[in-house]
């Protein structure tokens, strides 16, 4: 099996190299093409404007000046030659991708870009900043995830779906199990804009969330993350809200 590794934090991410160690216990076939800095938020971009250049690290290995998508791109019709991978794993994020997160995700988009490429395609992320702060648990979702990918590996999923995996950020002997689970939303989320000026004079801006407890129903990715449960949530990539169609096809006259 042939599994390319990306992600959105960076070729320096700690987190990439946990996914990649987990690869590694699948295949020896692992190739890994990930941004050359942090892309977080570039959600399902595609760079057009400015060209690409990448840093071969070593044979299997790239740094791309692109995002996510770029990566997915560019390691299967570029780095990996006629042979393309039979995996994707995107990941593993420094950071839950649950509920309204996934819109702005690039490590959900890496996976997006494999399914359309029709490879089968997980994304992986620790669930960090819920509970009160300590050390982010890397062996839990190493642990967790050496498990888990081949489960799903071998149960297999449809071509126009992606797998979204969000590990619990606690101590493994804590993880209460896996659910599979649908997309959560939050109650509130506050996005609050940091004004500045800097040296010259000039403005210039922050984004910051604030990330207030939800009271989310059982059963979504948001309750699995609050009660220390590993969440599987597949994630289609038909957007279209099919129950809607007849309706507005009444008001508009539409066939």
């Amino acid at each position: 099996m042939r599994i390319l590794v990306t992600n959105d934090d960076g070729i320096d991410a700690y987190g990439l190299q946990v996914l990649s160690e987990i690869a590694r216990t699948i295949s020896d076939d692992v190739w890994i093409v990930a941004p050359h800095e942090d892309n977080s938020g570039a959600s399902h971009a595609i760079t057009l404007k400015d060209p690409l250049r990448a840093r071969k690290i070593d044979e299997k290995t790239f740094a791309l000046t692109g995002t996510p998508t770029d990566c997915v791109i560019m390691g299967v019709r570029q780095f990996l030659g006629e042979k393309a991978p039979d995996l994707i794993l995107s990941g593993i994020n420094h950071g839950q991708n649950i509920a309204d997160d996934v819109t702005y995700s690039g490590t959900i988009a890496g996976a997006m870009e494999g399914t359309l490429s029709q490879i089968p395609s997980i994304a992986l992320s620790l669930v960090t900043g819920m509970k009160a702060p300590g050390s982010t648990q890397w062996d839990t979702a190493k642990a967790l995830g050496k498990t888990l990918v081949p489960q799903l590996l071998q149960s297999g999923w449809p071509k126009d779906v992606l797998l979204n995996i969000n590990f619990p950020d606690c101590a493994l002997e804590d993880v209460q199990g896996t659910m599979v689970t649908v997309q959560g939303r939050r109650d509130q989320s506050f996005l609050s804009i940091d004004e500045r000026n800097d040296t010259r004079g000039g403005q210039y801006y922050w984004f910051d969330f604030e990330r207030r407890p939800s009271n989310p129903p059982k059963g979504t990715d948001l309750w699995a993350a609050y009660n220390n449960y590993t969440s599987v949530t597949p994630l289609h990539l038909d957007l279209t809200h099919h129950a809607s169609c007849e309706q507005l096809k009444s008001a508009l006259g539409s066939v």
